[in-house]
């Protein structure tokens, strides 16, 4: 259950990543020019993906906010497993996009220059990033909003990133060995598509209703503190999760002497049980 001022609250949270993300990008394009290298090239593109991801995160939470409607009668919620989706996707890109920008530059080689000065800015965006995206992270599983999740896993992917281009700089401007430089950007290259993978992976399971053992277990360790004598048993257990809310459909019995006004008002604390708790 989300209220208005949650959905203001995460809609404004991804309005600073997208502030951020375009910030960064800048920042990463300058350091670029400074130093010439391809590493920080395929990690300046990799934060346009950043951006894009900002911007799809931000339509999709407002999307999700709007209430329920006639055609939309478990409101709009799915669309956070989709922006999701296709933000895994354009991670794994970046990655493959890394991946090219590396074995070309091992075929062709690079000579870089400025490293002083792009260590400096490029590590001040990994810093930045890391941050953004534990809170990001923080904040999403509090909400349960899996839009801010993708969207710090991506910033904190950036930041290893990131990182790598860092110390791959910092090695060749000791030891003017260029091409240690493209070696690292391939290795983080296929970390980031693996993290691309594992994001996609996680919002097909949201848009199927596959089973989250976790919010189950949850709620049934909700249950059981919270039980009832009168609740004899609650079977038949399903849930479905629409973004940030959970729509719970259960059978509960109660004993047979019940009047329907008792059974009512027993169904009614499970509700409220479940509404102030999940």
């Amino acid at each position: 259950m989300t209220t208005n001022n949650n959905n203001k609250d995460k809609i404004g949270f991804q309005k600073l990543i997208t502030v951020a993300g375009v910030i960064l990008f800048i920042g990463k394009i300058v350091a670029w020019k400074l130093t010439n290298s391809d590493a920080v090239f395929s990690d300046a593109m990799e934060s346009i993906v950043n951006v894009i991801s900002a911007f799809m995160g931000l339509y999709s939470l407002h999307l999700a906010s709007k209430p329920k409607d006639e055609d939309h009668p478990y409101g709009h919620g799915k669309v956070e497993f989709v922006t999701a989706g296709i933000e895994g996707a354009l991670i794994a890109i970046a990655g493959a996009m890394i991946i090219y920008e590396g074995i070309s530059s091992l075929v062709t080689g690079s000579d870089l220059k400025g490293l002083d000065w792009g260590i400096a800015i490029i590590a001040v965006t990994a810093i930045v990033n890391y941050f953004l995206g534990y809170i990001s992270i923080k904040k999403g599983k509090k909400e349960n909003s899996l839009v801010l999740i993708a969207s710090g896993k991506h910033l904190q992917s950036d930041t290893v990133t990131t990182l790598g281009v860092v110390v791959s700089l910092i090695i060749v401007y000791f030891t003017k060995i260029y091409w240690i430089d493209s070696v690292v950007a391939l290795l983080f290259g296929f970390y980031i598509i693996f993290v691309g993978y594992k994001i996609v992976r996680k919002s097909l399971s949201g848009i199927m209703d596959e089973q989250n053992p976790e919010i189950l277990n949850n709620i049934i360790d909700l249950l059981e503190k919270n039980r009832h004598t009168e609740w004899i048993d609650i079977h038949n257990l399903k849930i479905q999760q629409f973004g940030s809310s959970l729509h719970i459909d259960a059978h509960i019995t109660l004993p047979y002497y019940y009047s329907l006004r008792d059974a009512h008002n027993e169904m009614e604390k499970v509700i409220l049980l479940l509404a102030k708790n999940t």
